[in-house]
Order: C-alpha cells, then structure tokens, then sequence
C-alpha cells in the first residue's frame, strides 16, 4: 500500500476483503503510523531536507476542505518517490520561510534553480529561504494571463450582445412583432458566436477544426479588437515556443511590450505592469526553459490520490500516506 495510491475500496474485489476494516486495521497495526516522526505536526508542515535536489518546485494545492497547501517538490525526482521536499499548511510566506529554514543551511545552498508563479509571497519564500537559487517565473502562469485578458474582451462583447438583444425583445413586444435574431452563415447568432469561440481562443489557429477555422473568421470580421488580442496572445506563447536565446528573447518581449501599448487594450496594459515586475525572472526561464509543469503534476496526482479516498477524513494519515509514496 505505500508503493502505490491505492484505496482500501479498491482492494476489495481483488483480494476478498472488507476494505473499511483492512483499512483500520492497516493504520493502527500494519504501518508504522503511531511511530511515524513526524505525525505530531504532519497537518501543519512536513519536511524532507535529503530530497532537496539543484531544481525544486513551489506551488500551492487545495488538500483538505479547501485547506492550502505550499508544496515544494524535486523536479530530478519526476513526480516519484523523493519527489517530495515540503508540504506547509498555508500560503502565509513569513510561516513557510520559518519552517523551510528547519532544513540545514548547507543543504538550502546547494538550491540551484526555483521554479514559480508571480504571487509575491511566493518570490518572498524563495529570497529568504533558497538565497542562492535562480528564480525562474513559469511561462505557462505568463501566457494565462494573456487568456484571461483575451477572455475578458470577449465576455465584455457577449454582454453587450446580449443587451442588445434583450433590447431587441423589448422593442418588438412593443412593437407586437415576434423577435428574429440575426443568423450569421454558420447558424450562429451573434450572443452564440460570442459563447462557441471561447475554445477556439485557447489554439493556435492551426490547430482549429474545419467548424473553428469558420467560426473564427466570422468572428473577427465583426470583432476586429478580438482579432488583435489573440493575434497578442499567439506571439506571446510563440516568444516561448520558439526562442531559445535570452538576449533575443528580451528583444521580442520588449517588441510585443510595444504592441500591447500600440493596441490600447487595458487589460493587456495590466499584464505588462505585472510582467514588468517579474521581469528577470520571466527571462530565466530561457535559461533552461524549465517550468511548473513537474509541480503542476504533483498536485493532480495528489488530487487523484485523495479523489479515491472519496475525500480526506483524517489530515494525517492522508500525508502519512503521501509520504509514504512521494518522500
């Protein structure tokens, strides 16, 4: 049971068992749980200083009741066991720094590379408690921002649709006529263009189906801005994608700084401050290209784990557990 994330459920049919009761019986007389070292303080931190390796993760997961979780994780492990460095209750940086700083100084030193998000507390956790290490901001947090700015002028257009069409109801009430919407050439209105385009916006337009490529063409010929903003949203995933040098990287990221100005667009602006802000470390990112993908996986595979437990009952056997497999 500690090699793998299995559930007492699933063991029933195999192995003709009560699961419940093997389950009992496995947390109170097979495992070491009662002895395990670290069970008195397991739901508030748990520590692993031997897998620190040169690359690490942090990222932070919903493990219980909403409860928050900051997870830092050895990406040389990929995803197996010593993959697992800390897990600390909460998000609060002061905290984690206090507890990160339980692992011995040689060993915090030998950090060579960080991978994060932009969250502020985040980079105060890495300054204070891996002074020496590059920190790297994750490309894929850069590139969701520009979704969501996207997103967001195509939501802002959808209200207005339908406004306007609700508008159009009321008139022909008025009127004592009956409402006909306009009907683009791919059966569409204009609210339903507006709704079905969200998934196309995510792909690169090579990737679209034959329906999207159709879809897509009516809906920057009645939407030129969304036509820009995903026109933005591309060259900033295909700075990523393709460039390979960091200098040269700087000078495309500096050119598309420029078109978001030239556009106008207000949420995009407020992407740019914030990248501004993390500037080196967006940057770093073409050292290595490494990302949050490993931690990113980390977290599904927690999920999944507890997803079979049909929920998390007692917080520390749960990562007693998880310790077990991914420490």
């Amino acid at each position: 049971m500690d090699n793998y994330p299995l559930s007492n459920k699933s063991l029933e049919k195999h192995y003709h068992i009560n699961g419940d009761q093997f389950g009992k019986q496995y947390k109170e007389h097979l495992s070491d749980f009662k002895e395990w070292d670290q069970k008195e303080h397991a739901d508030q931190w748990m520590l692993f200083p031997d897998n620190t390796g040169k690359h690490l993760s942090i990222d932070e997961t919903a493990l219980s009741n909403g409860e928050l979780y900051t997870i830092i994780t050895n990406k040389a492990a990929k995803g197996k066991k010593g993959a697992l460095v800390a897990i600390i209750q909460g998000t609060s940086s002061e905290n984690i720094i206090s507890i990160l700083k339980k692992i011995p100084e040689s060993i915090r030193m030998t950090v060579q590379e960080i991978t994060l998000d932009m969250a502020g507390s985040m980079n105060r956790i890495v300054k204070q408690s891996f002074p020496k290490a590059i920190k790297v901001i994750d490309r894929f947090h850069v590139q969701k921002l520009a979704y969501d700015a996207l997103q967001e002028l195509r939501i802002a257009h959808r209200w207005d649709a339908i406004d306007e069409e609700s508008e159009a109801i009321k008139e022909a009430r008025y009127r004592d006529e009956r409402y006909e919407p306009f009907i683009f050439d791919n059966g569409d209105t204009k609210k339903q263009l507006l709704a079905r385009s969200r998934y196309l916006l995510f792909k690169s337009a090579e990737k679209w189906t034959v329906k999207q490529q159709h879809r897509a063409r009516i809906l920057f010929a009645q939407y030129p801005d969304i036509k820009q903003a995903y026109s933005l949203t591309h060259s900033l995933r295909m700075i990523f994608t393709n460039t390979k040098d960091k200098g040269i990287a700087f000078t495309k990221l500096a050119q598309w700084y420029n078109k978001v100005e030239q556009a106008g667009f207000k949420s995009f602006r407020s992407i740019t401050n914030t990248m501004h802000d993390h500037y080196q470390g967006i940057l770093n990112y073409f050292n290595n290209r490494s990302t949050n993908a490993s931690a990113e996986s980390f977290n599904a595979k927690l999920k999944a784990f507890r997803a079979t437990l049909r929920g998390v009952r007692d917080i520390n056997f749960f990562l007693y557990r998880v310790a077990k497999i991914y420490a």
